[in-house]
């Protein structure tokens, strides 16, 4: 079996709400590309499809607070409304302007929270199975959040064992088991457990609620992709944002469930390098 790609983010900015590790990929003088992860998970996703992009583009990557690499703190804000301002301090810590900004899951919250009620400003926009148009959120997302005082009790091979069945269901095809290992470990130990269940209690539908109505008087050139095979948000979620997004390009990737980056790195980079470079 390959070895898995490794991944480590080098750089630390001291946000709102926390620690976060970032790093930047490809030649300063390239277009700035920014790339937003979802939940439960961190830029290890988007590796691949970074340093494919890194060939044309500088490529931002972060781990938002309470994920990956990121500090993990009780008491530690990471709602929707939080990492959307941390967005915003980021890309004034980078000292971007109007960045090409790439957005998966929760991260197209993000991004959307931060374009739409936070001033932060996009050359384009690129969207993929993004948390964006209620309702969301599984009967098993909702029953954490309902709960999540009882669940971060829960024994600690309890708890690796349905991270690791929540995690593999974001995958159509499958996870690689190496993958699949890296992807679970941040949400190990008493800080990462902890973690893993703060996250879903803070997560809200009333911070996509605040900005759903205004989809219609985003400007900007946006594209949706979505993996046809997406049991977490169904691809008919995708359509419907798409047609809420005036222009929208419209790219649904046959094979691929939730976790797109996994299921189908070369189909999904070859989507964005296409839409990428005609905002050039």
């Amino acid at each position: 079996m390959a070895p898995v790609p490794t991944w480590q983010l080098t750089h630390s900015f001291t946000s709102a709400s926390g620690d976060v590790r970032w790093d930047r990929l490809g030649r300063p003088d390239r277009p700035p590309v920014v790339l937003l992860h979802g939940t439960p998970f961190s830029s290890y996703v988007w590796r691949a499809v970074a340093r494919s992009l890194a060939r044309h583009h500088q490529v931002f990557v972060w781990d938002m607070p309470g994920y990956g690499t990121s500090e993990k703190a009780a008491g530690q804000e990471v709602s929707l409304a939080a990492q959307g301002r941390v967005f915003t301090e980021l890309l004034g810590h980078w000292g971007l302007t109007e960045p090409l900004v790439v957005a998966h899951d929760f991260g197209g919250a993000v991004a959307l929270r931060a374009h739409l009620l936070h001033g932060a400003r996009y050359r384009a926009l690129a969207l993929v199975d993004p948390v964006a148009l209620a309702p969301w959120g599984s009967p098993f997302f909702r029953l954490v959040g309902e709960h999540s005082d009882v669940f971060e009790r829960l024994p600690p091979a309890l708890h690796r064992a349905l991270v690791r069945e929540y995690v593999a269901s974001a995958s159509s095809p499958g996870l690689r088991p190496g993958v699949l290992d890296r992807l679970v470990e941040p949400w190990l130990g008493d800080l990462g457990q902890a973690a893993f269940y703060r996250q879903i209690a803070q997560a809200e539908q009333r911070h996509t609620d605040e900005i759903q109505g205004r989809y219609a008087g985003i400007t900007i050139p946006t594209l949706v992709c979505w993996g046809e095979d997406d049991t977490w948000i169904p691809v008919a979620k995708g359509r419907e944002l798409a047609a809420l997004l005036p222009g929208a390009q419209w790219e649904p990737i046959a094979g691929a469930g939730h976790l797109v980056q996994e299921d189908a790195p070369a189909e999904l980079t070859a989507v964005l390098l296409d839409f990428l470079q005609w905002q050039l």
